[in-house]
């Protein structure tokens, strides 16, 4: 069985193996699409085809949508030669259930794959086509946090967002600057109204997706590539609206024995690729079954139903605001974000796996959650924020089928130490006058700094997981030395009062030398950092 549009018409065999098949046509959704495309998504890999394709799918098989979204990667251009093409854009989904049994469907909801490339003359006048489209309403987007950013730690550009400045809409190489190009063609082309929605995991994220596009605009201004008017148009929300949203949906990396398990079910070329920019992607996509999506409802030029989408709520942008904080900064991703680096730390592969074995662990995610998120938490009314962290302990964390990685899990942590923490940080400040009734939350961070180290609790070296701030961070920690605390200054002080980082400076938060401290104890030698976490969560 092939995962082609000709493969999927062999309807028995896929029936045989346990895996449903679309029940709308492929081929016509995804020629209206291309016709006159009405949703485009930015950042086209896992998150995107079993969350966000997987509600297109749903609406789809319920006739309540007529057409595909377009696909367009801004970065990693192998996903579109590699999982895209040679599957007719077709994907697979496989959603793992807690007792171990799974669901297979067939999408077949992403219409077309395009590289936003300006350097590909056919690929960056295929997306100027689909742009300047009267009928597209939105483009959604999961290009991660860093996707947004234009600038490095110490407030300069990235020298690829400097170049973009300088070469203009036609030479654009950054997400950022791709989008901007193309609201400028479809600003030209009738001054057509878009939403344009952030669904990356990040705080306020419509907001920051917002300040990237003014503020490439005002700079392109500036250098004469565009005009006033163009700066008005983008700056109306009434025209250019910015929707803020909420999303939740753990979606590990493709899991090699799944892919084992597809193949010897029938279906052929499973396995995951690494791609050249270190995307980890395959022609399926493994998740679990919850998932969250709270979206503002502010669309100038109209919207599908998405509200009859499977875990959609459309809601206002206070609602959405309150929905994300209490997911981002306090229920689910804190949690992540200060065990799965020290997981790695002590040697632990899946997430799942170490918190239902290591009760100190337990004892610490519980602690993020319960101890220090809950109390400063505000009741967003759509979703309990109790229940949602009963589910997640009851249900999610545990579950050792999704076989979610603390070295996933600690993936660009420095772009989402400020909203994971310093949000928390900042709400105890201002209850309490400063912060250092938190334990956990100071834990986790000196955790991540230890992780830094690449160094674990045996003394064992290891690689670290993707992060823009690696090279910078390690430079700063390189003369700390396992085993010889004396080694430990003040290494940590440009880092801990980094407000760019934490938006707050954690020495007058009145944890940064708790912090320093808990660092310290953790380099004292083998078997430090365990002993560690055991102190503090039982103290």
């Amino acid at each position: 069985m092939k995962l082609t549009l000709t493969g999927i018409k062999e309807h028995e065999a896929w029936e045989k193996a346990g895996i449903q098949l679309p029940g709308y046509d492929v081929e016509k959704v995804s020629a209206r699409a291309k016709e006159a495309p009405v949703w485009v998504h930015f950042g086209i890999g896992n998150i995107f085809r079993v969350f966000i394709g997987g509600i297109a799918d749903g609406l789809l098989e319920e006739g309540i949508l007529d057409r595909g979204i377009t696909c367009v990667e801004t970065f990693d251009y192998d996903v579109v030669d590699k999982i895209y093409e040679p599957y007719d854009n077709l994907g697979l989904n496989v959603i793992l259930h807690g007792d171990g049994t799974r669901e297979y469907k067939v999408l077949g909801a992403l219409a077309e794959a395009v590289k936003a490339q300006s350097s590909d003359l056919a690929q960056w006048n295929r997306l100027k086509e689909i742009f300047t489209s009267k009928f597209l309403q939105m483009v959604s987007f999961t290009i991660t946090e860093k996707g947004y950013a234009l600038h490095k730690a110490d407030g300069t550009w990235f020298p690829f967002v400097q170049a973009d400045i300088q070469n203009g809409p036609d030479k654009a190489t950054g997400a950022m600057a791709v989008l901007v190009a193309m609201l400028y063609e479809r600003y030209k082309a009738g001054k057509y109204p878009i939403a344009l929605v952030s669904m990356d995991n990040c705080s306020q994220n419509g907001a920051k997706l917002r300040e990237s596009v003014l503020t490439m605009t005002e700079e392109w201004k500036k250098a004469g590539f565009v005009d006033d008017g163009f700066v008005s148009y983008v700056s109306d929300e009434k025209v250019v609206a910015f929707p803020w949203t909420m999303i939740d949906k753990i979606t590990p990396r493709p899991s090699e024995q799944i892919a084992a398990d597809l193949e010897k079910l029938g279906v052929e070329s499973m396995q995951p690729v690494i791609t050249s920019k270190k995307t980890y992607i395959a022609p399926f996509v493994n998740a679990e079954k919850p998932q969250y999506l709270v979206i503002e409802d502010s669309f100038p030029n109209g919207r599908p139903a998405l509200e009859k989408g499977f875990g959609v709520y459309m809601a206002d942008r206070n609602t959405v605001n309150l929905s994300e904080r209490m997911k981002v900064t306090v229920c689910l991703n804190p949690v992540h974000s200060a065990t799965g680096p020290l997981g790695v730390v002590l040697g632990y592969d899946l997430f799942a796996h170490m918190l239902n074995t290591n009760e100190d662990m337990m004892k610490m995610a519980r602690m993020v959650a319960y101890g220090e998120g809950l109390p400063v938490v505000a009741d967003p009314g759509i979703l309990s924020p109790q229940a949602f962290v009963d589910e997640l302990f009851n249900d999610r964390f545990p579950n050792e089928y999704l076989g979610d990685t603390n070295l996933r899990l600690a993936v660009d942590v420095s772009q989402m130490v400020g909203i994971r923490f310093g949000e928390t940080v900042k709400a105890y400040v201002k209850r309490f006058g400063n912060a250092s009734k938190l334990t956990a939350i100071p834990l986790g961070i000196a955790g991540w700094l230890r992780y830094m180290l690449a160094v674990d609790d045996a003394g064992n070296k290891y690689e670290l997981a993707p992060d823009p701030m690696n090279e910078e961070l390690q430079e700063q920690l390189k003369d700390i030395v396992i085993g010889k605390p004396e080694t430990f200054k003040n290494q940590l002080k440009p880092i801990l009062s980094n407000e760019r980082l934490f938006f707050t400076d954690l020495y007058k938060a009145g944890v940064g030398e708790k912090i320093e401290n808990m660092f310290r104890e953790m380099i004292a030698g083998p078997g430090a950092v365990r002993a560690t976490i055991h102190k503090y969560v039982t103290a």
